[in-house]
């Protein structure tokens, strides 16, 4: 057995089967590998969270070094040996954004390669000899009809178009909510092009599929969603402090 398969895959179908049985448990019989996908999206999603907050905290060093590869560029035009030497000494000054970043991309290859599998073999039942001994038992086959309507192996356009929609609404209020200039080529890109790309590419994923990337976009729209009201209230607070200590210091002035 590979380490991939002991250290990621396994477990992660063991806590899917375990979800399916649970919900099998309080459905009384009536379990659904979908819901099951959609729980262990959301596990997968907060183990994530720090992984994510972070990448978001390093989103204006990732600028600054955008803006500081162009100026090296601009500085040495015409000498491309100058400007990998700078780039080098660029990247090795900010080697933990680097880092970061390839930590980051290691880690969703992997989750990227455990679903694959997952969807491919793990939901069909041809690897239930994975399956830990101390896991309860579970009925088979798995009930692969997710809410008695979308079967998990095929594909799905009702689906399909609600994952567009969604990829839609995150790129809007990313957009919006960002606190960086957005250039009209960007909006287009981002709000039209890529959900009409995404609808076309992911015409042919099963729905099992479709099922986890709709739940990670949700995911990501509420954690937007939450930062940003975070940040709109402590920018409320702030104004309220500063027209406290002004009223505060205008008082004093007219008592004196």
């Amino acid at each position: 057995m590979s380490l991939f398969t002991q250290l990621v895959y396994q477990p992660f179908l063991n806590i899917l089967v375990f979800f399916y049985w649970l919900i099998d448990i309080v459905t009384a019989g009536n379990a659904d590998m979908g819901v099951a996908v959609i729980l262990l999206t959301i596990l997968i999603r907060i183990l994530m969270l720090p992984l994510s907050l972070s990448g978001m905290r390093s989103e204006a060093e990732r600028r600054k070094i955008e803006k500081e590869v162009k100026a090296l560029v601009e500085q040495y035009r015409g000498e491309p040996v100058m400007i990998e030497e700078e780039k080098k000494k660029l990247m090795r000054r900010n080697s933990r954004i680097v880092f970061s970043e390839m930590f980051g991309l290691f880690i969703q290859v992997m989750i990227a390669l455990m679903l694959w599998r997952i969807f491919a073999t793990g939901l069909s039942g041809d690897d239930t000899h994975l399956i830990y001994n101390f896991m309860p038992e579970v009925d088979q086959p798995f009930n692969l009809v997710f809410r008695n309507k979308y079967d998990l192996t095929h594909s799905s356009l009702f689906l399909n178009m609600i994952q567009s929609i969604l990829i839609f609404v995150l790129e809007s209020l990313s957009m919006y909510l960002s606190p960086y200039q957005v250039s009209r080529s960007q909006v287009v890109r981002m709000q039209l092009v890529l959900p009409f790309v995404s609808f076309l590419i992911f015409m042919g994923l099963p729905a099992g599929k479709k099922l986890f990337i709709i739940t990670t976009l949700c995911f990501s729209i509420i954690l937007v969603s939450v930062r940003a009201i975070r940040k709109r209230f402590n920018e409320y607070k702030e104004k309220k402090v500063k027209q406290n200590t002004r009223e505060g210091q205008t008082i004093v002035v007219e008592t004196k």
